[in-house]
């Protein structure tokens, strides 16, 4: 199980449309650089926009950004494509044998650990700008 790819295409949307304004991003062309149906690309661009991240000017007016990327941080991204409920991070199994000492209250301590990993998984994510994550895209480019 993996947290859901729609953060990774996000970040791919926000890099591609800050490193080519003077283009038309339109889900058509993103999703030739995602390699993905444009479907796909409109409805992470329309969380993008619901979280005010991006604008979208419908027809073939395309995608800009509505916020500096020093001012987008990776856990905005995250938050705006939902792609977990709150604490919920990892699924833990369900219905264990409540008769074996282990299935009877692994349950419970694995949700303390569990919680404490996904927080801090989220205070790294607020520490990373989606401009720090340009910047080291663009000399990758070069």
């Amino acid at each position: 199980m993996k947290i859901s790819s729609r953060f990774t295409v996000a970040i791919h949307v926000l890099s591609l449309i800050s490193l080519n304004q003077n283009i038309v991003s339109t889900s058509e062309w993103i999703a030739e650089s995602v390699n993905t149906n444009p479907v796909v690309i409109r409805r992470v661009m329309g969380k993008l926009k619901k979280a005010g991240l991006i604008d979208i000017r419908r027809g073939l007016g395309g995608a800009t950004l509505q916020k500096n990327l020093e001012d987008i941080t990776l856990l905005d991204v995250y938050n705006a494509l939902e792609v977990v409920e709150d604490g919920e991070l990892f699924q833990i199994h369900e219905n264990p044998n409540p008769n074996c000492p282990v299935g009877a209250n692994i349950q419970d301590v694995l949700e303390l650990i569990l919680v404490k990993a996904q927080d801090a998984m989220e205070t790294i994510l607020k520490e990373i700008t989606m401009e720090e994550l340009v910047k080291v895209l663009t000399k990758k480019i070069g």
